[in-house]
């Protein structure tokens, strides 16, 4: 049941693939909480996955767009804008890439390339969009820019790889842009660092299984689901949270803060 929390709004959702996608999940919340949106991906990750699905669901419309390219940012953000019959309130950054990991390429062994390409797509690809939306004055005034990070990004986790320094990017990206999209247009932009999630990206990292077992161990309210994160989104993006900007909020059941737990120690 919604509580009409983004009643009104219109946004763009970024990175859903199928139905295990965080994305997936925020774009059903907010159309069950009253917002119109368009769903964007790369055209290579729309053939991939089931996003056509998704729109029919919502009633929304699709716009391909390479995260890594202005053109196409700026394309999404003056076709949002134009398809939705006005400027946007909310904006979800739910992109991350590494052929590093993808290939099992050791962290002390980055292939630069890859590493470089890991960069772009999932970090200074926040960057862009940022910069497209305000060079075209796409988000209104107390808008919110929501994207999806890690704990990696402040500690260490070994199989993380490269994908570790792109979250910290994202996160740095956050505060700096948080801070001039503020001054200007009250624009908020904020990441949440979600526990690890059975995605279909997430579970292809080598060890996840363990690894997730290990957090909802540590976590005294265990791991936070694909559809908890997705509430969160949608509180972010409503008008309750208007003074929350250039912040890395923690959703991942107290991981964070644990340093041991007893269920951990009997083990």
């Amino acid at each position: 049941m919604g509580f009409n929390l983004l009643k009104g709004k219109r946004g763009i959702i970024t990175g859903a693939l199928d139905h295990n996608s965080i994305a997936w999940k925020v774009a059903e919340n907010a159309s069950a909480e009253g917002a119109t949106f368009v769903l964007s991906n790369a055209p290579v990750a729309m053939r991939m996955g089931e996003i056509n699905k998704l729109a029919e669901k919502t009633n929304s419309q699709i716009i391909p767009a390479d995260a890594t390219s202005t053109e196409d940012l700026e394309k999404l953000f003056s076709g949002a804008t134009e398809t939705l019959g006005g400027k946007i309130d909310f904006v979800l950054h739910s992109i991350g890439m590494s052929p590093n990991v993808r290939k099992q390429i050791p962290y002390t062994e980055s292939n630069y390339d890859f590493f470089q390409k890991s960069l772009d797509v999932s970090a200074i690809s926040l960057h862009k969009m940022l910069s497209a939306a305000m060079k075209l004055d796409a988000i209104n005034d107390w808008g919110s820019v929501v994207a999806l990070t890690y704990i990696a990004a402040q500690r260490t986790f070994p199989f993380y790889g490269d994908m570790a320094d792109a979250k910290a990017l994202l996160e740095s990206i956050t505060r700096s842009f948080g801070y001039h999209y503020g001054k200007k247009k009250n624009v908020r932009v904020n990441t949440i660092s979600q526990s690890p999630t059975k995605t279909t990206a997430g579970s292809g990292i080598k060890g996840f299984e363990e690894f997730f077992g290990y957090a909802e161990k540590m976590s005294p309210l265990g791991n936070a689901s694909a559809e908890a994160c997705a509430n969160y989104c949608i509180t972010l993006f409503s008008d309750l949270t208007r003074m929350v900007t250039m912040q890395n909020l923690f959703h991942d059941g107290g991981y964070s803060m644990m340093g041991v737990s007893t269920d951990l120690m009997s083990k």
